[in-house]
């Protein structure tokens, strides 16, 4: 039962090689960057034992590293080679904190998934398959087996493995965390590891972790926040920001999650400069994260819970907008995105908006309701749609509800009713 703050710390750069911080063709691979590139290196003992005081000081418990050892990058020539590298110099300074007094966060394993697809024997891993499961497995044994066991972060005396997108894997089933539990209490003393699997395997294990906490809360058991994301500096990627707004951001999402608390929260993340979700110190932001973090670790430690929010929707009884050239919103307002891009049209002498299809997938409307109207944890309400019947389909709506058979954890509750459009 204890509350636990942890982050994903990515170790991945090397000053001295310029690896992870320069691009190949000479520019700058960091959106935001470290306060000082002075030993900025996984190869740095003194490095890591800067992180992981900062750590520290920010009250953080646990650091998942960010790890792409997969069993293709044993080698020294094969280019993943610093997730190794760098574990043994992480346990050093962790031992030297200790025996300085300090009470530095332990450490776990954030397993990212990338290298089931992207790896040096360039193996796809199908994880219904025996060597598809052995090749996840060892990732997982070859990790804790570079961390001593009086350093892991464990739960229930289970060493923590959060896992990430399942997208790179061909194919994936049950049995693949099965396996994993099963074959390293022979290895380890009888340990079986927690597992918690990003929402999307849809698997059973200890938890339920996501992704995407940088941009918007959210919470399917492992809650997950971040301060912002701008990956401006990554080639080849859409524009992609969530402004900081001077840190409001952070704050609103660390309320949203201690209106509602799990015992676990992941910030996401320490130290990815590339896409600017870092809390670590910073040239941009100095220690004003690691503050702020200070600060709701130890409201989230002491149970305290925030004030209703403040705001014009309050006292309000209903909140509405109207969709057309420009939108009216009156404490509702439209979210545009990737499967939600809207347009502006006429239909009968109105200006309304229409969604640009994608991907031959359903067409979404995307809305958020402002958190000064939603007060409570669940309410009863009635939602009045005015719509254009203009061709055959079905008219749905989905909801961030409570119903906890609905995918990620209620946040895509269906409506019990649709309506059938005929065209008329």
């Amino acid at each position: 039962q204890d509350k636990i703050i942890g982050t994903y710390f990515f170790y991945w750069y090397d000053i001295y090689s310029k690896s992870h911080i320069v691009d190949g063709d000479g520019t700058d691979a960091l959106t935001t960057h470290p306060a000082s590139r002075e030993d900025f290196s996984y190869t740095s003992v003194r490095w890591f034992k800067q992180q992981l005081t900062d750590m520290e000081a920010a009250g953080i418990d646990v650091a998942l590293m960010v790890f792409w050892g997969s069993p293709a990058e044993h080698g020294a020539d094969a280019g993943l080679h610093w997730s190794f590298a760098g574990l043994p110099k992480l346990v050093q300074a962790r031992e030297e904190l200790l025996r300085e007094g300090k009470r530095p966060p332990r450490i776990g394993m954030f397993y990212d998934t990338s290298t089931l697809e992207y790896n040096h024997w360039h193996y796809h891993a199908d994880l219904t398959t025996d060597f598809g499961r052995r090749f996840f497995y060892a990732t997982v044994r070859d990790f804790y087996s570079c961390i001593p066991a009086r350093h892991w972060a464990m739960i229930d005396g289970q060493p923590i493995v959060l896992l990430y997108s399942p997208a790179f894997a061909r194919k994936w089933d049950q049995s693949v965390v099965d396996f994993t539990k099963a074959e390293f209490p022979k290895q380890f003393a009888g340990r079986v590891p927690w597992i918690a699997p990003q929402d999307a395997w849809n698997l059973k294990g200890d938890g339920t972790c996501a992704w995407g906490g940088a941009l918007a809360f959210r919470n399917p058991g492992i809650g997950e926040l971040g301060p912002g994301y701008d990956h401006s500096a990554v080639p080849g990627r859409k524009p992609l920001v969530r402004e900081r707004e001077g840190g409001k951001f952070y704050e609103e999402s660390w309320q949203k999650f201690l209106r509602r608390p799990s015992n676990f929260v992941m910030i996401e993340t320490w130290n990815e400069f590339h896409e600017g979700t870092d809390i670590a110190e910073s040239k941009e932001y100095g220690r004003h994260y690691i503050e702020l973090t200070r600060k709701y670790a130890d409201r989230f430690k002491a149970g305290w819970k925030p004030p209703r929010p403040a705001g014009p929707f309050a006292d309000a009884r209903s909140v509405s907008m109207g969709l057309g050239e420009t939108n009216v919103q009156q404490g509702l307002r439209q979210i545009e995105c990737e499967d939600g891009t809207t347009t502006v049209v006429t239909g009968k002498g109105r200006a309304a908006r229409q969604v640009k299809p994608f991907r031959n997938s359903s067409r979404y409307l995307y809305f958020i309701v402002d958190d000064s109207f939603k007060w409570a944890d669940t309410m009863n309400l009635t939602l009045k749609v005015d719509y254009f019947d203009g061709q055959r389909g079905r008219l749905s709506v989905e909801f961030d509800g409570s119903d906890t058979n609905a995918p990620w954890a209620g946040a895509y509750s269906h409506s019990k009713t649709s309506i059938e459009l005929v065209g008329g």
